[in-house]
């Protein structure tokens, strides 16, 4: 989503992150096998693995993912797994869009609400509405509204396909209901209407003659628009897809159109009881960011990246930030993505870190609280490690996961005939497996990691001379503890497996560290963390080995086929490597078609007309175009970045494509007839080249701003006690307001303090700009403006 400001474009982006942490007393009707989605509007986007014969289940799952489309409601759905019907849906929290900064950062309980088909919405309706004047055979003037309905777009797939829907407009009064109905569209989300229905607003047997150019205030005061969307049910009930209303009094003489968002019905719900159906436990942060061009932004980067240059760290815009955020995740991870972007972040990592070591009195505490330079160096590893993570632990999950041997020695959790001796072998066989790839990973580990392990080493060294095994753990607690059993304990989060597996909580992971305690390992352990600190160089033989970037279930149409139909489209299962693009009959099987990274031409949406399905892109090689359709609009948005990123250097991109489908002869979207002509719409913008890092700078420092713009009040607090510090050097009067921070140099944090809040300023102008440009360019009760586009 982009807009323009001054002829440069401003992007809005959107993400959202969390955890579905756990329910609570479910309808007691039954013991249930229970699961949880997460769906913008109707469209489901992620969900949790099944959680068996519970009414209070556990789910701890965490998300993330940006989100690529405009949306009103963010709902979580619970279910009850069913074996053979249709999986019955329990309750719901939804959440509009616009409550969503009040839950940011922080957990809350959510009661379930009930679920019926009158509050299920999504999607927009464009419609032009005008008042005309009538002159009427017998002389008077009569008022006639004219509706024009144009069209709809992202309305919901109903039982998983694209609905048949239809409108139904009527004008509303106390005395009058008429109603009026287009034509039902098929299979299709995004109908085009263009339909024009007449209403007599005011009658000819109303007016006086003192009256009769003027609409009766009493009467049109009373009188509204509605239009309902429905899906035509054939042979079964027609299903509600949501309703506007609009008072014909905001029209006055005037004419206008605009999109309005589709709302759920005002009586759904208000029959139904919502105390009984359980509650959720939650953790949201949803962020929007409006992200200016780049050199608005040239300041405040700056700013941040001198940060590690600062003396002491403490008065630099990083650490400041860190300081003022109530929640230093927040800062942590826009922070250390820009750092990492512009190559600055080890010595930033170094700075932090001996800061924290004069704090340290023990040696066997070193870099074990949640400190700025712990949680720098733990996002650090999520954003770097994440291939090193799959090529040393992906196989032996995946072999602990599927070969389904039993592990449990739990005395209380195991079942009658269970062998505990040949439970206790199988656990530590996989233990030991585990603990072998680790170990023997040393060479690939990534260089940025071994950079920033080689710095702790040595600082944790330098404090404490006098303890000989300090170097290593200052490693251990981050490479072990911070990295390597997060991976094992939820693989899910590093995707190395799909859902949590519920086998390697307590049990796994007690007999894991065992391991590294016994006196035969010791060796092994030290040598690896000698290895993964070094700054000597390693040979690259991960190098020539493809990286794997992405998997996944999606459907692809057939190739070479001229008949369209359903039939045409099948499952398999994807893969993408920094060396080809595969697809599978099923998982672990030989591919049958691949497409070398090198021949893709083009990655780029296709548009839903082309086989009336959502969520579709295509993949341009030397052939015929690989048309895929992914799961949901999240699933299709990163796989075309994924693929974008790998192939961006190609020599041959194209320039053009062709944003529909060639079929029956001629290309649907110019009607060319030529198969191999020119593409008529141009290729969208470049990504960023690195396949195992997408940083966008720009927007993390934009993300910084927003930071330092919420908690403006503290930085000013914190520069007036900058200032009192360095004027009065006696007893402080007030010292509540700053001492939580670290102040160690009052003139140089008060310094950057004035640079950072000069900044914030001028950023403020420059959105603030924005937001008038944008605001007067919205169309009155268009879905920007909610005066009208959102009447329910």
């Amino acid at each position: 989503m982009a807009a323009e400001d001054g002829g440069d474009e401003v992007r809005v982006l959107q993400n959202l992150r969390g955890k579905i942490c756990e329910a609570k007393h479910l309808v007691p009707n039954k013991m249930r096998d229970v699961f949880c989605t997460i769906n913008l509007d109707q469209e489901e986007v992620f969900r949790t693995q099944v959680v068996e014969k519970s009414l209070s289940p556990y789910f701890g799952e965490e998300f993330y993912f940006e989100i690529p489309r405009t949306f009103q409601w963010l709902s979580f759905y619970i279910y009850d797994k069913s074996v053979l019907q249709k999986d019955l849906r329990i309750g719901k929290v939804s959440i509009k869009k616009e409550d969503l900064c009040n839950y940011t950062g922080k957990e809350n309980w959510f009661l379930l609400q009930p679920i019926d088909s009158n509050s299920e919405v999504q999607g927009k309706v464009h419609l032009e509405l005008k008042l005309n004047e009538l002159i009427t055979d017998n002389g008077s003037v009569c008022q006639q509204l004219v509706v024009h309905i144009k069209e709809c777009h992202g309305l919901p797939l109903i039982n998983g396909q694209n609905c048949d829907p239809y409108a139904t407009v009527s004008l509303v009064g106390p005395s009058r209901n008429d109603q009026k109905k287009t034509k039902v569209k098929k299979k299709t989300s995004n109908p085009q209407f263009n339909e024009t229905f007449y209403f007599e607003v005011t009658r000819s047997s109303s007016y006086t003659k003192k009256s009769q150019f003027q609409v009766e205030e009493e009467d049109i005061e009373k009188l509204e628009v509605r239009v309902d969307l429905w899906n035509n049910g054939n042979l079964v009930q027609d299903v509600f897809l949501g309703e506007i209303k609009v008072p014909v009094k905001v029209l006055r003489n005037d004419s206008f159109q605009a999109w309005y968002l589709l709302q759920p019905r005002e009586n759904g719900n208000k029959s139904s009881k919502t105390d009984d159906l359980g509650s959720l436990r939650l953790n949201i942060c949803y962020t929007e960011d409006c992200v200016l061009p780049s050199e608005y932004y040239a300041s405040l980067r700056n700013l941040l990246l001198k940060s590690s240059d600062v003396q002491p760290i403490s008065a630099s815009a990083a650490y400041i930030l860190s300081e003022v955020c109530r929640d230093k995740y927040d800062a942590v991870l826009p922070l250390v993505r820009l750092l990492l972007h512009h190559h600055k972040l080890v010595p930033f990592v170094t700075a932090v870190a001996e800061l924290d070591l004069k704090d340290t009195q023990e040696a066997n505490t070193v870099f074990r609280g949640n400190t700025l330079a712990t949680r720098c160096v733990d996002e650090m590893m999520k954003i770097v490690g994440r291939h090193y993570l799959k090529v040393t632990l992906k196989p032996v999950l995946d072999e602990i996961c599927e070969s389904l041997k039993p592990c449990e020695i739990d005395p209380i959790k195991l079942k009658e005939g269970d062998n505990v001796d040949i439970h206790m072998e199988n656990l530590r066989y996989y233990v030991d497996k585990v603990f072998r790839e680790i170990v023997r990973s040393s060479i690939s580990c990534p260089t940025l990691m071994c950079d920033v392990f080689y710095s702790l080493r040595h600082l944790a060294a330098k404090r404490f001379p006098n303890d000989p095994h300090v170097q290593y753990s200052a490693v251990s607690s981050f490479v072990f503890l911070r990295f390597f059993a997060v991976a094992v304990v939820s693989p899910h989060t590093f995707h190395l497996r799909p859902h949590h597996p519920s086998s390697f909580k307590e049990t796994f992971m007690c007999e894991f560290f065992k391991t590294f305690q016994e006196e035969k390992f010791t060796e092994s352990v030290k040598k690896f963390l000698d290895d993964v600190s070094s700054t000597e160089s390693k040979e690259p033989s991960g190098l020539s080995e493809p990286v794997h970037l992405k998997e996944g279930e999606m459907y692809k149409r057939a190739q070479g086929r001229t008949r369209i139909g359903k039939k045409n489209f099948k499952k398999r299962w994807f893969c993408l490597t920094s060396r080809e693009f595969t697809y599978h009959k099923q998982q672990d099987k030989e591919p049958i078609f691949t497409i070398p990274i090198k021949n893709i031409l083009a990655v780029e949406k296709l548009d839903e007309s082309s086989f009336n399905k959502k969520n579709m892109f295509q993949v341009l090689h030397g052939e015929k175009p690989l048309y895929i359709q992914a799961n949901n609009c999240v699933e299709a948005s990163e796989w075309i970045e994924a693929l974008c990123r790998v192939t961006r250097c190609n020599q041959k991109r194209l320039s053009f494509y062709h944003p529909s489908a060639f079929l029956n002869g001629n290309w649907l979207c110019c009607k060319a007839t030529v198969e191999n002509t020119v593409g008529c719409a141009r290729c969208t913008a470049d990504v960023p080249a690195d396949t195992q890092i997408e940083i966008d700078g720009d927007r993390e420092t934009e993300r910084i701003y927003s930071l330092f713009t919420i908690n403006i009040s503290k930085l000013q607090k914190l520069e007036e006690a900058c200032g009192s510090i360095a004027v009065y050097q006696g007893p402080q009067k007030e010292p509540d307001d700053y001492s939580n921070f670290t102040i160690e140099d009052s003139v140089a944090t008060f310094h950057t303090l004035k640079q950072i809040i000069d900044i914030v300023e001028k950023l403020n102008d420059s959105h603030e700009k924005y937001r008038k440009k944008r605001s007067s360019s919205a169309k009155y009760g268009s879905e920007e403006n909610p005066i009208v586009g959102k009447v329910s």
